[in-house]
């Protein structure tokens, strides 16, 4: 099938068809007829991205201005798409700033570590952290930079079946990053800052996946008989970017500089990964002790402290959060699942924290805090 004609059929999930403020129907927008197949693509992804994120209302492309429109415009054009686990992120707009700072400094930056090294340690993580979503999407952008069957290999779960040995060393170091009798680094110390922290980022983003996305990166209404070709399509158009020099230190001016974070050993030899991480953590640590009462940021340092990376048990949350002042526990639950179950946050968790301020922006600022807090515990 030709790639017009398969982008054609996807584009059920896209504006097509559909109006609203600010937004075009696909065969009106002159913006999707001509240009290069990567730009049209950009374009009629958007809407299917924007459509995709659950409990919270995301600044969308068309309205996005000052540093929302910054990180947009970055993210298209250094990743490839306005992907929904970034955008996701949008109505703090330095929170946005903060996560696309990491990825992007981290997998997408050009460095010492090859793309697919990263994406392979970016499915396998998602791997380990029961996110199929991330899984997916990971493993279609591997299928234009690897051997089919070693990108379908990751995918299906099947690590000890991929061909390329350093690609499965990687998987396999990935999949049981943070837990006890990981495999030793199968890399070189000048690329564990950019190999660990791809690690980092994506055990924090597979818990935020795991809470505003579903399964699958295809939108609801994509049918299945076509996700193969789909896969095969945009893995190409994604590892098209993914192959193309993106200089590192593009995204620092997003936010302030800010102290070095001592508890990073992993980010030493890399200035810029380092000072990336520095401005991440201090606009994360900033919003967890705004919104996250003081005790339940103390119950999830102590319950990290003797975790072994390991999906915990509701009844030993439940009990954890029984200790916690009345007032505390609907941040308390939503903390501790985010952090050490995020699977099990659904709508019932978060509507118990939002009864007393139903911001979106308290959400996903309580949320980060806890998925960046397990994240930090599970490279220390």
């Amino acid at each position: 099938m030709e790639k017009k004609e398969l982008l054609k059929r996807w584009q059920p999930w896209s504006t097509r068809g559909r109006r609203g403020p600010g937004r075009a129907t696909a065969a009106a927008d002159p913006r999707l007829i001509g240009g290069s197949m990567n730009d049209r693509f950009v374009r009629v992804a958007r809407s299917g991205a924007e459509e995709q994120i659950a409990h919270v209302s995301l600044v969308r492309h068309a309205s996005a201005e000052g540093l929302v429109a910054r990180v947009y415009d970055q993210l298209e054009r250094d990743f490839g798409i306005l992907a929904p686990p970034v955008i996701l992120h949008s109505p703090v707009p330095d929170l946005l700033a903060a996560v696309w700072m990491m990825l992007r400094e981290t997998l997408v930056a050009t460095g010492r570590a090859d793309r697919a090294a990263k994406e392979a340690a970016a499915a396998a993580v998602s791997l380990g952290n029961s996110c199929p979503y991330c899984v997916a999407a990971h493993s279609t952008t591997l299928h234009g930079l690897v051997r089919g069957r070693d990108a379908a290999a990751i995918a299906a779960g099947r690590l000890g079946d991929i061909g390329d040995p350093h690609i499965r060393a990687v998987a396999g170091w990935g999949e049981r990053f943070g837990t006890p009798g990981a495999p030793e680094r199968p890399f070189p110390p000048e690329q564990a800052p950019e190999i660990v922290g791809t690690a980092f980022v994506f055990h924090y983003y597979n818990r935020m996946v795991n809470i505003f996305l579903g399964e699958s990166p295809f939108p609801p209404n994509a049918p299945a008989r076509a996700h193969g070709a789909v896969s095969r399509v945009v893995g190409r158009l994604m590892a098209a970017s993914s192959r193309a020099r993106h200089a590192p230190g593009e995204s620092l001016d997003l936010l302030p500089a800010a102290p070095a974070s001592g508890d990073l050993p992993w980010t030493a030899g890399n200035e810029v990964i380092a000072d990336a991480f520095a401005r991440a953590s201090a606009v994360i640590d900033r919003a967890g002790e705004r919104v996250v009462p003081e005790p339940v940021r103390d119950l999830l340092v102590a319950e990290l402290a003797g975790w072994d990376g390991r999906t915990a048990e509701p009844a030993r949350i439940d009990e954890a959060v029984d200790g916690l002042p009345a007032p505390d526990r609907p941040a308390g639950r939503l903390v501790l699942l985010t952090a050490l179950a995020s699977y099990r946050v659904g709508p019932a968790v978060i509507a118990e924290f939002r009864r007393d301020d139903g911001a979106d922006a308290r959400l996903l600022e309580c949320l980060a805090w806890a998925a960046f807090t397990a994240a930090r515990a599970a490279t220390a």
